[in-house]
């Protein structure tokens, strides 16, 4: 059964090569994306999925709506980007013409439209960058954000290291308030941290496959140039790893995945070390709901937490849709 999925997004290279994913995979229907700030501005975001819906042209494609959403986090603060790690337009060293425009809202409640259109058809929010635009849904419309069946939000590193700071992801780093107000509220959430996607690893060979036979459009130029760049920060890693790639997968293969739940705490420290560090409680002799011990307990929802995937689902998956 198709997936319909309203995507929200900072469109970086993973970001790009999750769009391309969902097209060619006949399981999953974007009836729209959310266009944020984060890894690039969200100027440069719309142009980046502008160019690649260009790139993809079928009535499919065209129908899908665009919508501008953050520019700004909740915290007022001036984002900071990294075009060393996705290019000045998430596209790695292409820069892409500006036809920003055609087929692209500024209207923000077009989001609240989407949502009341296919809420009936079990629709899935799945959220890779910031999560700006979705804590001010929740903000605005709490009722009608529970009445979407899922929510599916990479974010969050748990007891290993993040790749912001030493303990924060960048994701829940970038907007920690509204990351906090997003896992506060919302039903039925997965996430999805670093602890699984760092093991989503696509390699040069295998990019150098999906180039030979899927013959996709910008899949080599993105990765070797996203590889490039960790391989630099870690001599050791084996390739590229699909942070939103398998977030946007996990919506599809309910078993590639092993999660714990637990309640989750995102730390709202502005300017220290530990801002955006996704906490999470796993003493198991706490009450978490009543803590009739007199523990001191982490205080936050409890959600479920992706900590393993089954790398051959995620390869053969990966490849299969990639080489068409």
């Amino acid at each position: 059964m198709t997936k319909k999925v309203l995507l929200f997004g900072d469109v970086g290279i993973d970001d790009t090569v999750a769009l391309i994913y969902a097209y060619f995979n006949a399981a999953i229907d974007i009836v729209g994306i959310v266009a944020d700030y984060g890894n690039i501005s969200r100027q440069n975001a719309l142009i980046n999925i502008h160019y690649v819906k260009s790139l993809f042209p079928s009535e499919e494609v065209k129908k899908i709506k665009v919508i501008a959403g953050a520019h700004i986090p909740m915290t007022g603060e001036d984002p900071k980007y990294v075009p060393e790690i996705h290019g000045e337009y998430g596209l790695g060293p292409i820069i892409p013409p500006k036809m920003l425009h055609d087929g692209i809202s500024d209207n923000f409640f077009e989001v609240v439209e989407i949502i009341k259109k296919y809420k009936e058809e079990d629709l899935i929010i799945v959220n890779i960058g910031r999560l700006t635009s979705l804590a001010s849904l929740f903000i605005l419309y709490e009722s009608l954000m529970n009445t979407v069946k899922a929510y599916y939000i990479m974010g969050g590193a748990f007891w290993i290291p993040g790749n912001i700071t030493a303990v924060s992801e960048a994701n829940f780093y970038g907007d920690p308030a509204a990351a906090q107000v997003v896992l506060a509220n919302a039903k039925n959430v997965k996430i999805i941290p670093l602890n699984a996607t760092n093991q989503a690893i696509a390699t040069p060979k295998m990019v150098n496959y999906i180039d030979q036979v899927g013959k996709v459009p910008l899949i080599k130029i993105l990765l070797d140039y996203y590889y490039d760049f960790y391989k630099k920060r870690n001599p050791s890693i084996q390739g590229s790893p699909l942070h939103d790639v398998l977030t946007l997968m996990a919506v599809i293969h309910p078993g590639m995945l092993t999660y714990q739940s637990h309640p989750v705490y995102i730390v709202q420290d502005v300017a220290g070390i530990a801002r955006g560090q996704s906490i999470a409680d796993i003493r198991p002799y706490v009450d978490l709901k009543s803590d009739t011990q007199g523990d001191s307990v982490v205080g936050g929802e409890v959600h479920e937490i992706a900590f393993e995937l089954d790398y051959a689902t995620f390869y053969y998956d990966f490849m299969s849709v990639m080489t068409k």
